[in-house]
This record gives structure tokens, C-alpha cells and sequence, in this order.
């Protein structure tokens, strides 16, 4: 099967660009020894975030450099002289990113395609910063789709009684393709408890934001039955809570008595798909981070 060839885009002849995220408990001084450290090791910072949670006191940090001509250290030996100095001095938890390598991700799906085709289109025109590495689906409706995009699909349908055994099945492929990020695309199964905890920070899900007012099945039509005003979606790392992890992104629409249940899908669809490609974009530019029930999203 034929599909599109992927669209790069322009290639600027820079350096490359390298990222460093750190959390630790505020106290001063430590952005300046961040600063500090990579001008030592000549790099070149290029871009800086910082949030200090006075709530919680702990400060987060995104700083993206590059070489300044000097040359600077693999980032194996980075990582080992940051941690003497200053990761011990401030008992911070950090680690560095090189951006040119795309975060690997494993799509799951059931039987809607809008946000499955959007991440795909994204993805194939350079536009979303991941590497699709397999479609994985408890049915058949998408594998054209995948297919046409040139990923690889993985049909796993769920037997009675043989749901865990079908989950194992998933978990072994993010292992087998060595992928760092599961994207429940609209893919309608409930993970279990174990998968929660060995995909923790490293799956996301995406539901409209009528919960927990509207769970289940037609949430769609339980909107127009009650007249809301408001639709949206929310994406979230997935937990063990069902639909409660800590939130990526959300967006909202006003919407009116005039419109069937039927558009109010199409608009839900529609803000489902662009809340998740943000969440995913945030997630792999390395901008997000887990803040207890919260994210702190750095952009």
C-alpha cells in the first residue's frame, strides 16, 4: 500500500539543540546554578522557563542550550558532572534530552479515527515532534489508516476473560519497539492497575470534559439531553483513577440549543483532537511535569 511521503521540515543549519529539565524543593540560588553549570560546560542557553510553587515550594525548571562553539561534553558526562554539582547541592531530580531525537510513540485505538488521524497527519507533515512507531487496536476499522500512513498496526482483539492477557500483549510491544509514550487515541478499554504503574508519566489519555457529569457510553447525547452551554475535552497522564490523572490540556467551545447531538459530536471531535495533539507536543518537547495531582506544563 502506498502512503504520502513524510514532509521534513526546513533544515536550518544549526547546532544541535539539547534540553535539560530539573525539579527540586525551592530555595535561591538555583537558577542561577543551572545558569551557571552550562556556561561552565559551554553551552549556550537558548530558551529558559522556570515555575516556583509556593503551595507546594518546589521549583521547576526547562532550560534548552547548544554547543557555543567551544565544544561541550556528551551528555553522559553532562549528566555526571551536573550531578555532583549542583543536582547534589540542591537534591534536585533532572535529566537532558538531545530534541533531534523524536519521542517514540505507540498509538492505541478502538473504532474512532478523528484524533488517530490527526496525530498521523501531524506527525506526517512534521508538525508534531514524535516518531510513530505502531498503531495498536482492539479492532480492525484503522488499520487502513495506519496503514496508508506506513506504521506498522497491531490488531490485539480482547477474548472473554483474556483482557489481561491482551494488555501483556501491548506492554510487550511498547518494550519491543522501545517506545517511550502510549497515546490512548480514543482507544475505549480501561488499563489495568498494573499497566497504570508501569506506564506512569508515559501514557495520556483524552476524554470530553463532561466528566465526571457524563461517563459512559452517548456522553454526547447526555450533553443535549441536559442543554449545556460549554464542550470541551481534557487530556491527562492515565492513573489508576479512571479519568482523574493530572491534567495536560483542556479547551472549551460555547455551544447552543440549536445544535443535534450529532454536532455537538463533531465539535467535541474536533476540540478531542487538537487538546491531544497539544498534550502530546508538551509531552515530548519535555514541558510537562508531575506535580502531584497537577501538571506544570512550561511553554
Amino acid at each position: 500500500m502506498q502512503h504520502p511521503p513524510r514532509t521534513e521540515s526546513p533544515k536550518l543549519d544549526l547546532p544541535p539543540r539539547f534540553v535539560l529539565t530539573t525539579q527540586c524543593p525551592d530555595t535561591t540560588g538555583i537558577v542561577a546554578a543551572v545558569a551557571g553549570f552550562l556556561a561552565a560546560h559551554n553551552c549556550l542557553i537558548t530558551e529558559a522557563q522556570h515555575f516556583d510553587d509556593p503551595v507546594a515550594n518546589v521549583s521547576f525548571m526547562r532550560t534548552v542550550f547548544h554547543d557555543n562553539g567551544r565544544g561541550i561534553p556528551s551528555l553522559e558526562d553532562l549528566d555526571r558532572a551536573f550531578a555532583g554539582q549542583p543536582g547534589a547541592r540542591f537534591g534536585m531530580s533532572w535529566k537532558f534530552h538531545e530534541t533531534r531525537r523524536h519521542c517514540r510513540t505507540v498509538l492505541a485505538v478502538s473504532k474512532q479515527g478523528h484524533c488517530l488521524n490527526s496525530i498521523l497527519h501531524r506527525w506526517s507533515t512534521g508538525t508534531l515532534p514524535i516518531e510513530v512507531v505502531a498503531v495498536v487496536s482492539n479492532h480492525q476499522d484503522l488499520r487502513s489508516l495506519a496503514e496508508w500512513h506506513g506504521v506498522p498496526f497491531h490488531y490485539f482483539p480482547i477474548s472473554d476473560g483474556r483482557k489481561i492477557e491482551q494488555e501483556h500483549r501491548i506492554l510487550e510491544l511498547l518494550e519491543r519497539v522501545d517506545a517511550e509514550l502510549l497515546v490512548l487515541a480514543r482507544y475505549m478499554q480501561v488499563l489495568t492497575p498494573e499497566a497504570c504503574a508501569r506506564l506512569a508519566g508515559r501514557a495520556i489519555n483524552i476524554h470530553h470534559s463532561f466528566l465526571p457529569g457524563f461517563k459512559g457510553a452517548r456522553a454526547y447525547h447526555q450533553a443535549y439531553a441536559r442543554g449545556v452551554k460549554l464542550i470541551g475535552a481534557t487530556a491527562h497522564y492515565v492513573t489508576t483513577d479512571l479519568d482523574e490523572g493530572p491534567i495536560i490540556e483542556q479547551e472549551v467551545e460555547r455551544v447552543d440549543h440549536t445544535l443535534s447531538p450529532e454536532e455537538l459530536t463533531v465539535v467535541g471531535s474536533e476540540l478531542e483532537s487538537l487538546v491531544l495533539n497539544r498534550a502530546i507536543k508538551w509531552h515530548a518537547e519535555r514541558r510537562v511535569f508531575r506535580n502531584g495531582a497537577k501538571t506544570v506544563v512550561l511553554r
